[in-house]
């Protein structure tokens, strides 16, 4: 069975990270959803609501599983048998951080490839942080993340403002 992860903080869970992972699916056996516990980011939702959101955005898809992870990606990955390691890439801002963990994760364990994935043009600006933003300052963001995490990011936004 080839497994890939795809690993990320998903604060919130956008339509880019659903285009990765459903072309994803198409390529894997299995594919795991793995949500960092990583609080060096201050994020705006925990880790089990971004495993909820998250679960609830891809239930459809049979092969992807959510769970969350912390500590090294390389040793997850091992753990899970996976053969590699998915990344989206934007722009090619993001290429540069990507790389450079990409040749460090294979230093690491070399039996575990990166992919580099894009989503579809239409999100190759959108980001998490992006997407928080716009919340924060009353925008409308519908069309850059699943509809529950929409709600989602207006419940956060006014809970922030109380």
């Amino acid at each position: 069975m080839r497994t890939a992860i795809y690993p990320g903080s998903f604060d919130p869970l956008t339509n880019g990270h659903l285009d990765v992972i459903e072309r994803a699916a198409k390529l894997f056996d299995r594919v795991i959803v793995a949500v960092a516990h990583n609080e060096e980011k201050h994020p705006w939702f925990t880790v089990d609501q971004r495993l909820a959101m998250t679960r609830r955005a891809v239930r459809a898809l049979k092969p992807v599983r959510v769970t969350a992870f912390e500590g090294l990606l390389v040793d997850f990955a091992r753990n899970q048998k996976a053969c590699a390691i998915i990344r989206g890439l934007r722009a090619v801002s993001d290429f540069e951080f990507e790389f450079q963990m990409a040749l460090m994760n294979r230093r690491l364990e070399g039996r575990i490839e990166t992919i580099f994935m894009m989503p579809r043009e239409a999100y190759t600006f959108v980001s998490s942080r992006l997407v928080k933003e716009v919340a924060r300052l009353g925008g409308d963001v519908g069309e850059f993340v699943p509809s529950h995490v929409d709600v989602a990011l207006r419940k956060q936004v006014k809970n922030r403002r109380d």
